[in-house]
């Protein structure tokens, strides 16, 4: 578990799965993702235990984004390296009641910092779908740069990423 300023960092569990598909049944949210993730419960259960498997496997994954404030479920991000992914990834997504409140900027340089301190990352990147707008100013704020584009699972996305 990590602390940031406003929030807890915990690993998810099948506790937040009420929270985690109201998130994801926001179209809005669920197109923002790079990975196409659908909007139904099922398809939020797939997700969620996607990142828990992850964990299992890889030794970290995706946290839980707590607002300490509050106790509510934020949203999701941390380290994530799936199968086939271009590199040591870190990602966010947050309910969008959340939006515009600087969450994903603290959770992503949190992640970033975990990358290079615990992971030994000489790398991190991050996957942006091209026009989503929020997600590259967070890439920017947590001190990613454009790298290059690529296709990804069938769709182009944009290549964020920094070196240690």
């Amino acid at each position: 578990m990590l602390e940031t300023e406003r929030l807890i960092l915990r690993p998810l569990t099948g506790d937040d799965f009420d929270d985690y598909a109201a998130m994801l049944s926001d179209p809005e949210v669920a197109g923002g993702l790079a990975e196409t993730v659908g909007t139904s419960p099922a398809d939020a259960w797939r997700s969620l235990a996607t990142f828990i498997g992850h964990r299992e496997i890889r030794g970290y994954s995706h946290w839980a984004l707590v607002e300490k404030a509050t106790g509510a479920f934020v949203g999701r991000a941390g380290p994530w390296q799936p199968y086939g992914f271009p590199g040591l990834g870190v990602g966010w997504c947050l309910a969008r009641a959340h939006w515009g409140k600087g969450y994903a900027t603290e959770a992503g340089r949190a992640a970033v910092r975990y990358c290079f301190e615990e992971l030994a990352a000489q790398e991190v990147i991050s996957l942006i779908k091209p026009g989503n707008v929020r997600s590259i100013s967070v890439a920017e704020r947590i001190g990613h740069r454009h790298l290059r584009d690529l296709d990804y699972r069938g769709q182009s996305v944009h290549l964020y990423g920094q070196s240690a």
